[in-house]
C-alpha cells in the first residue's frame, strides 16, 4: 500500500518555500555547503535540495535536524504558536465566571 497524499493549501506551500529559501539563506551566510549541511544532518544531499526547496514531503524532523546542523538553530521550533493570541481569546471567553464573590474567612 503507498502513502497517503497530505493535501497542502497554496498558502501553506508558500510559507513552506518561503522557509526553505530561509533555511538556504542561513546555510550560505555560515559559508556551508549544502553536503556538508546534509552530513551533519545525517541526511543525504537530495534531500536537503528538497528541504531548501519547501518540500511538503519532507519530515518535520528532517527540517530540524538540518536547523540544529545550522548552529543549533532547532530552537527557533520553539517559536511556533508561541503567541497564539486566537487560542488565548477563545480559552478567555469559556472561562468560569463566579455568580458571588468569595466568603471572608
Amino acid at each position: 500500500m503507498g502513502r497517503k497524499a497530505t493535501t497542502i493549501l497554496p498558502e501553506t506551500r508558500d510559507i513552506l518555500c518561503r522557509m526553505g529559501e530561509q533555511i538556504k539563506l542561513a546555510r550560505l551566510r555560515r559559508r556551508l555547503s549544502s553536503q556538508l549541511v546534509a552530513e551533519r544532518a545525517g541526511i543525504s544531499r537530495s534531500t536537503m535540495v528538497e528541504v531548501e526547496r519547501g518540500s511538503p514531503s519532507v519530515a518535520i524532523g528532517t527540517y530540524a535536524a538540518v536547523l540544529h546542523a545550522l548552529n543549533k538553530m532547532d530552537k527557533d521550533l520553539l517559536l511556533i504558536a508561541k503567541d497564539d493570541i486566537l487560542g488565548r481569546k477563545l480559552q478567555d471567553l469559556e472561562l468560569p465566571t463566579r455568580a458571588r464573590a468569595p466568603k471572608k474567612e
